[in-house]
């Protein structure tokens, strides 16, 4: 069906990764264990936390959050990714590639507010330690992660939606290897402007406001710290915040390394490195920075093992 000189495209073809032939295999392989191991270390935390009731806390439901969303969103484009790297087939049809586009805004922008809701707690844990309890209650914690949930589904339906209205020419090859937005975009025929327009006008505030957020949390975390003398406690507070600490700054800083660094020649590869890194690596890396440096989760993990193996 032609309109106006217009084709309208029943599939997109991915370009991929800038992998040369003779490497596929081995990337192949690379790419195959990271996914599985962020499968394995996601699902582990979100076992742990189920089956240990030392765990039910407010900071191990946010992380049991975290740990699913980062399932998730390793889940929406890896799949696809080792399927056309094996298959030597890199078409994804119209609706397919939508729905991904779908799922990675919205567990995307799902880690960005679980951090920012896990940041506040760490505050409240701090700041009001003897008010810890009522404050963050079970109805409190359970409102904040369901308005994170219900906040993003609304994104990233708009955004799809959105992008459901455009046309597609002839060119439906993405210069990417998922359906990315601004890939999308750059292949479309008809008027993006108001698509441009909503990434401005909510896709910043969605970003920055829980980045401040975060800041201002740990602000107030460090001006509470340094009224206190007793280098135990302080040890404790870092200890405690470090984990957290260390994914924000992984997240944040793959964001900032990708949109706020001017453009290079080599643009479109950094573009791949850097999305590599949030949908691949950061998900990877989560579980071992909450477990390696987690007491907790290593105790909970013993006992969870002790009752299922050694202690029947």
């Amino acid at each position: 069906m032609i309109v106006k000189n217009q084709t309208i495209i029943s599939h997109f073809i991915l370009q991929g990764l800038p992998i040369p032939p003779e490497h596929q295999h081995l990337f192949y392989a690379l790419f195959l264990a990271m996914y599985l191991t962020t499968i394995m270390g996601n699902l582990i935390i979100i076992i742990l936390i189920l089956l240990d009731s030392h765990l039910h806390t407010p900071m191990y439901f946010f992380l049991s959050n975290l740990s699913f969303s980062d399932f998730c969103f390793a889940s929406v484009t890896m799949p696809k990714l080792l399927q056309n790297m094996h298959s030597q087939d890199p078409s994804i049809s119209y609706v397919g590639c939508l729905t991904q586009m779908y799922f990675f805004i919205f567990f995307g922008n799902m880690e960005n507010f679980l951090l920012m809701v896990m940041a506040y707690d760490r505050y409240v844990a701090i700041c009001f330690p003897l008010h810890y309890i009522s404050i963050m209650s079970s109805k409190l914690c359970v409102c904040l992660v369901v308005l994170s949930w219900e906040i993003n589904m609304l994104y990233s339906m708009l955004h799809t939606l959105l992008l459901a209205t455009l046309s597609f020419c002839k060119d439906n090859i993405i210069k990417h290897f998922f359906c990315e937005t601004s890939a999308l975009l750059k292949l479309a025929c008809s008027d993006i402007y108001i698509n441009e327009l909503m990434i401005f006008i909510l896709g910043g505030p969605i970003i920055v406001i829980p980045f401040l957020l975060i800041i201002l949390s740990y602000v107030q975390i460090v001006s509470s710290i340094l009224k206190v003398s007793s280098a135990r406690v302080i040890h404790k507070v870092f200890s405690t915040c470090g984990s957290h600490l260390s994914v924000v700054s992984l997240f944040y800083g793959t964001i900032i390394g990708l949109y706020l660094c001017p453009p290079t020649n080599n643009s479109t590869v950094k573009e791949t490195v850097m999305a590599m890194m949030y949908t691949v690596v950061i998900p990877m890396l989560n579980p071992f920075i909450y477990s390696l440096r987690n007491r907790d989760m290593k105790e909970a993990l013993t006992r969870v093992l002790c009752k299922k193996k050694f202690c029947r």
